[in-house]
């Protein structure tokens, strides 16, 4: 029976950063400039004031400290509030692909392979660049894979559930090697213009090399001993941005065509369901939730991973046990597991069990149960 293992992974993080400090300066202009364009109807009490924004307040709902961006600029013009990301030609790489390729290449430098070891690209990430050619394809080419290569996008769950596709392509035989690539620009679907989230998202790429066991070196890479997916339809986080906007204008830029969430809600409903699904997990694997020796969680919330840390294991994780990486990166959609686990797993020792699992819009949940090799 063939077994697969993750042996490399890598990550490309923007250069550009920014902290809550200026995001909230340029969110605060961008207020007092709304509030005195409409500061009549604001006086006659037809609409309401904008309310300005705060780092304490950005870091105490979320524990953001700063995001790494394609674009710093147009963010922190609030006379545009959005990246600036120009067009480039059709005879050029896309920004996507850039990203991935950079990304590629570190997870294939870390498991000592060339691209002549891949067979097969899946590029599963929240939003893509363009609706075809597939962003996968475009990668491949670059890399130079003779294979097959397609795109994927289950939210910030799309890493997640691309691992468990790469995972069946190595274990049923139809390819030796599958990188999975999440080149998140989470801050192109993001309004920047709401007080509620315009902190929430940075930018970042991960890849991941899924091997077959036999292919890799002993004591190198993490054993998947186990996949676990989970789907619920909900409203309750939602981009409504596609290919039919053009067929109502009534609907060009409404709120509804970038990233929108009811936040509570989302933290209510999906916090225990993914607590549930990894403890389920751990059962079907005869596992006991103190069998694991880190959790690589979603880096969406810093408050919602410790409440499921602590349902998972019955008292508070710890950050060796839970580690962070939403303070410096945000959240990077479905990049921020792989982050978590890029930047914290050299540390353990043969034998060490752990979990990459992540969570987001449809509900989805993607749990991945390792074991250091």
């Amino acid at each position: 029976m063939i077994k697969a293992v993750i042996s490399g992974t890598g990550l490309y993080t923007p250069p550009a950063t920014i902290d809550n400090d200026e995001l909230v300066e340029a969110f605060n202009a961008f207020v007092e400039l709304e509030n005195a364009r409409n500061a009549d109807e604001i006086a006659r009490g037809e609409k309401e004031p904008l309310q300005p924004s705060s780092s304490a307040f950005i870091e105490k709902a979320s524990g953001i400290k700063r995001r790494h961006v394609i674009d710093k600029q147009g963010i922190l013009d609030p006379q545009r509030m959005a990246p600036s990301i120009p067009d480039r030609s059709n005879d050029e790489p896309s920004v996507q692909c850039d990203m991935a390729v950079a990304a590629c290449q570190e997870a294939l430098q870390q498991a000592g392979r060339t691209a002549a070891d891949v067979d097969a690209v899946i590029v599963a990430c929240s939003n893509l660049q363009r609706a075809y050619p597939a962003i996968s394809i475009e990668v491949q080419e670059a890399l130079g894979i003779d294979g097959f290569a397609y795109d994927m996008n289950v939210a910030c769950s799309s890493a997640t559930f691309g691992l468990q596709a790469a995972v069946n392509s190595v274990e049923n035989g139809s390819a030796r090697a599958v990188l999975v690539v999440s080149p998140e620009i989470c801050s192109g679907h993001l309004n920047f213009r709401d007080r509620d989230s315009h902190f929430i998202f940075g930018d970042a790429c991960t890849a991941i090399l899924v091997e077959r066991e036999s292919d890799v070196a002993a004591g190198q890479g993490f054993e998947i001993l186990g996949t676990s997916l989970k789907t619920r339809f909900s409203n309750n986080i939602r981009n409504n941005f596609g290919f039919l906007n053009r067929a109502d204008e009534a609907g060009v830029g409404k709120p509804d065509k970038l990233f929108v969430q009811q936040g509570r809600k989302v933290f209510k409903e999906v916090s225990p369901l993914v607590a549930e699904t990894i403890l389920a997990q751990l059962q079907q694997l005869t596992l006991a939730p103190g069998d694991l020796r880190r959790m690589w969680l979603h880096q969406a919330n810093l408050n919602m991973n410790q409440l499921i840390a602590r349902k998972v294991l019955g008292r508070d994780a710890t950050t060796d046990e839970a580690p962070v990486i939403l303070d410096e990166y945000a959240n990077t959609s479905s990049a921020g597991s792989i982050i978590a686990f890029h930047k914290n797993k050299d540390d353990l020792q043969t034998g060490d069990l752990g979990v990459i699992c992540s969570f987001g819009a449809g509900y989805s949940i993607g749990s991945v149960v390792v074991r250091r090799r």
